[in-house]
C-alpha cells in the first residue's frame, strides 16, 4: 500500500496500481477530472513534491497534455496518468487551475477552495 498525501486536505492509503486521481476520490480532495481521467485535458494537474520515483514514468501523451496546462513546473503530473508503481509515501499539491476545474465541476463548492474577486 501506499500513502499519498494531499497537502491541505486529507491523506489517503491507497494499492499499488492506483492512480493520482483515484487517491484524491477516495478521500473526496478537490481535484478536477472534466475528461473523466482520460489524459484530454489538463484539469487534474498536480504538483508531486515528495516520492516521484514510486510513480510511472510521464508519457508522450502526458507531455503533450501538460504543455497544455498553466504553471508547469517539473514536478507536474496528470493525476489521471500518474500510477503508483511501489509501496511508499507520496505528497501532492493540487494546483489552482485543478482546483477551479474542481469547483466547476463540482458548484456546490463553488469558492470554497480559490477565492474569487468580487
Amino acid at each position: 500500500m501506499a500513502i499519498v498525501r494531499f497537502k491541505g486536505y486529507a491523506d489517503v492509503e491507497v494499492p499499488v496500481g492506483s492512480s493520482i486521481l483515484e487517491a484524491a476520490q477516495k478521500v473526496d480532495a478537490p481535484e478536477g477530472y472534466a475528461c473523466g481521467g482520460v489524459c484530454a485535458c489538463s484539469t487534474c494537474h498536480v504538483y508531486v513534491t515528495k516520492g516521484a520515483e514510486l510513480l510511472s514514468d510521464k508519457e508522450e501523451e502526458e507531455e503533450d497534455i501538460l504543455d497544455k496546462a498553466f504553471d508547469v513546473r517539473n514536478s507536474s503530473r496528470l493525476g489521471c496518468q500518474s500510477k503508483i508503481l511501489k509501496d511508499g509515501e507520496i505528497e501532492v499539491e493540487i494546483t489552482r487551475e485543478s482546483l477551479e476545474a474542481f469547483e466547476n465541476e463540482h458548484p456546490e463548492h463553488r469558492g470554497k477552495y480559490t477565492k474569487r474577486a468580487s
